[in-house]
This record gives structure tokens, sequence and C-alpha cells, in this order.
């Protein structure tokens, strides 16, 4: 159950990109991977901004299971302009309509409020895995929801594992 923003956002703190492919395939061969499921909110018709819909698609055509809404766009009231879109709920309902069905969950997000999640999926008997990081400045996973967890894995180590190779390296020549 991959928090796309919370997981992009921990990704930027830590400086690195993410292969999807190469994360899907680490945690298929720790276990057996029932489902990937990826949340995001989709800012359509976005015009110079970043656009996810790229990524969504990739990620659809390529074995995740993808959950999106649209985000919503607003002013504040300092009249900043504010995106929206939490995916949370559908994140934590479907993580506990999968719970009959399985043994061990991993969840890639830092948001405290998966805290309950967690400790509603253990109430059922399924063990729950989080990955975030603790390593950038500031953490981007609350203190709550890591010691919810039975596991917490650092997103940085997994680095060699899922990290996209960089630019520089994808066109490197040997010599």
């Amino acid at each position: 159950f991959i928090d796309g923003a919370n997981l992009y956002a921990a990704m930027r703190a830590l400086d690195f990109e993410v292969d999807y492919e190469k994360l899907r395939a680490e945690f298929a061969q720790r276990g057996r991977l029932l489902r990937a499921n990826y949340y995001t909110a989709i800012l359509e018709n976005n015009g110079e901004d970043f656009s996810l819909r790229p990524l969504a698609d990739w990620l659809d055509y390529n074995g995740f299971n993808m959950v999106t809404k649209p985000a919503k766009e607003f002013t504040d009231a300092q009249g900043r302009r504010k995106i929206k879109g939490n995916l949370d709920v559908e994140l934590a309902v479907d993580a506990m309509k999968m719970a009959d069905h399985v043994d061990h969950i991993v969840i890639f997000s830092g948001d405290g409020d998966f805290k309950h999640l967690v400790n509603a999926l253990q109430e059922k008997g399924i063990r729950v895995t989080v990955c975030s990081t603790i390593k950038s400045s500031p953490p981007m996973i609350a203190d709550d929801l890591r010691r919810a967890a039975d596991s917490f894995i650092d997103l940085i180590d997994l680095k060699p594992q899922i990290a996209r190779k960089s630019r520089e390296t994808r066109g490197a020549v040997n010599g």
C-alpha cells in the first residue's frame, strides 16, 4: 500500500528517485506479493505544472493497482494556490478489506494517521511493516507510526535495491 504523495516527499528528502519496477520486484522476492496498490491524487489539465498522469499510466500498465482521484485546487486565506488530494481513507479501507486474505501488509507512508490502521490490522493478526525514513531532516515518519509497526524499513536502506539510475549513470559507457 503506497501513499504516493508521502513516498514522493520522502524520496525528495532523501534525494533519490524510485524505480517502481525494482520496488515491485524487491517486495515480490521478499514474500508472496498479492497486490501492489499505489494511491495518488491527480491534477488534471494542469498545464505547466508537474503531472502525475504519465507515472500513473506507467504504474497501471506495469502491474500496480492504481487508486486515484482528482486533486482539488483552491486558494487559501493568504491568497496562496493550494492543491488538496488525500487518499488516506481509501488506503485504510482497502487495507482492511485485504486483511482477511493476507498475513503481512507493507505500508509506504510516514503519515501518523495510519497508526490506527496499523493497530486495527494487528488486532486481526496481520503483521505490518512500514516503509518511510527517519534519516532525512526532518524525519518523514511520525514516531508513533514507526513504533506501532511490527517492523520498520528505512527507505535509505532500500536505496541500493530500488533507486532509479541517475541520468549520468544511465548514459555512461564502460571503457
